[in-house]
């Protein structure tokens, strides 16, 4: 167990509106035994690769690797988030996983997702 990832936040997103977001397993370079997290972080920036970039600036010296990317609406007054999309830079993101790790995040929330969409 590392207490440095135990200490990263599962989700991140903005607290209303559309943006883009990417999922990130992040690794604790110096306990590399330990399993990697899955993190959220959904941000209203231009590209996918922008969020990234943020997040693992923020998150050093630990280890980030994006493994895919996508949409999120977020509508707080009707507690409803819609995951959705790809990022061109990262791929798909696991839009099942994203849902599980919002949903702990946000558990009165009504979470949604489509791969149909851009």
């Amino acid at each position: 167990m590392s207490a440095t990832l135990d200490g990263v936040p599962k989700v991140e997103i903005e607290p209303t509106g559309v943006f883009k977001y990417v999922m990130i397993k992040v690794h604790d370079t110096k306990h590399p035994n330990v399993e990697p997290v899955t993190i959220i972080r959904g941000i209203q920036l231009s590209y996918h690769s922008d969020i990234y970039d943020v997040v693992q600036e923020k998150l050093q010296p630990l280890d980030c690797e994006p493994i895919g990317g996508g949409r999120i609406s977020h509508d707080p007054e009707n507690k409803k988030i819609f995951i959705y999309g790809y990022s061109q830079s990262y791929g798909r993101a696991d839009h099942e996983l994203t849902a599980k790790l919002i949903k702990k995040a946000y558990p009165d929330y009504s979470i949604s997702i489509t791969d149909d969409e851009y």
